[in-house]
């Protein structure tokens, strides 16, 4: 059984801003602080890059707990954004594993490795919402959960284009607020998705 999301994604949009009304602030700083330490790692040369890689994960894993928490209206916590490190081997893993299938479909050509993106896009939501599940089988239902989404959420990432373009004669201070509305609006998609309409599809990809 597949899920297919339902809701108009305009409206997802529209969702995502009122999580954020009164939650901007808190919002925007837990934002800055995991862009300062996936960049900031990456300034001490070769070790930089590979402490980089070894906390993506888990600091992927916090952030889009902390991004769900806001947009389901809950009071999320600024050090929920380390929560991710409690499941240290289980998010690298994850991380690891969709960076290296995202490079296999890639080296078929850039659209495989879009389509590839998008199939495993919701696997750090699904290791949020349930500690007990490993980070293959995550996978393996993030795959399931974008039959016949993955053109929905590419669709969503594209109505941000006009608000990214608007976003560079400020020198990227407009990202500050453009950060935290995409990301809330993608975790929007994802509570769609997992609540929405079952529907039968086999898993072809």
């Amino acid at each position: 059984m597949n899920v297919i999301s339902n809701t108009e994604n305009r409206i997802l949009m529209e969702q995502a801003l009122e999580s954020l009304k009164g939650k901007w602030g808190l919002a925007i700083g837990a934002w800055i602080v995991v862009t300062l330490i996936n960049v900031g790692t990456q300034a001490f040369g070769d070790v930089g890059a590979l402490v980089s890689i070894v906390i993506a994960g888990p600091i992927t894993l916090g952030w889009v707990g902390f991004v769900l928490a806001l947009s389901r209206n809950q009071n999320p916590k600024f050090g929920q954004i380390f929560d991710g490190f409690n499941r240290f081997g289980t998010a690298l893993g994850a991380y690891l594993l969709v960076l290296l299938f995202i490079f296999l479909w890639m080296l078929l050509l850039i659209i495989p490795g879009i389509i590839a993106g998008l199939s495993y896009s919701q696997t750090f939501y699904i290791l949020s919402e349930d500690p007990s599940i490993g980070a293959m089988d995550a996978i393996k239902k993030s795959k399931e959960m974008m039959y016949g989404n993955r053109w929905k959420l590419f669709c969503l990432g594209l109505r941000f284009i006009g608000w990214l373009l608007l976003c560079i004669p400020t020198l990227g201070i407009g990202f500050i607020w453009l950060a935290p509305y995409m990301a809330v609006s993608m975790a929007k998609f994802y509570d769609d998705l997992a609540h929405g309409t079952s529907a039968s599809a086999p898993v072809t990809d």
